[in-house]
């Protein structure tokens, strides 16, 4: 290992956090901070540390402002070199706010999203250092399939 990474591995609530669980064998040995919505998850990042966003999505887009505050703290604090996420619209908004300092970044989209990218994942490209998918048949220019990862 070249050195101890401080890495943010960020997604929002349910199923991706979930799919981002189980990256974590992938960032053993390195400074691992988790950010989601649900505060009851530390248990299950312990004991790495766990900080909270609020949710947003296209529907509340009004509540923008306010995540983007929290994002924007989450980043402050942590300073990471790396941020993994799998989604969805939240992590893309720490991918764009973290892309000026040089932070490289991996999009892991969704496997449940089997016949197009997510609708956050089809954005990471222009804000990621990469963009990987699960299915061979959605790997694309700017997206690639590293097989099943999850």
């Amino acid at each position: 290992m070249a050195g101890k990474k401080r890495i943010l591995a960020i997604a929002s609530g349910g199923g991706h956090f979930v799919q981002l669980l189980r990256l974590r064998p992938a960032w053993a040995g390195h400074d691992v901070a988790y950010a989601t919505v649900h505060a009851d998850m530390e248990a299950e990042v312990a004991p790495a540390r766990l900080l909270t966003f609020r949710d947003v999505s296209r529907a509340d887009w009004w509540r923008l402002p306010l995540t983007l505050w929290d994002i924007a703290t989450i980043l402050i604090r942590v300073r990471p070199q790396v941020i993994v996420t799998t989604g969805a619209l939240p992590p893309l908004l720490a991918l764009a706010l973290a892309k000026p300092f040089g932070v490289r970044t991996l999009w892991v989209d969704s496997i449940a999203n089997s016949e197009v990218l997510s609708g956050s994942g089809g954005h990471a490209g222009k804000v990621a250092s990469q963009v990987v998918t699960q299915w061979p048949h959605l790997a694309q220019p700017g997206v690639d399939c590293w097989g099943s990862v999850l």
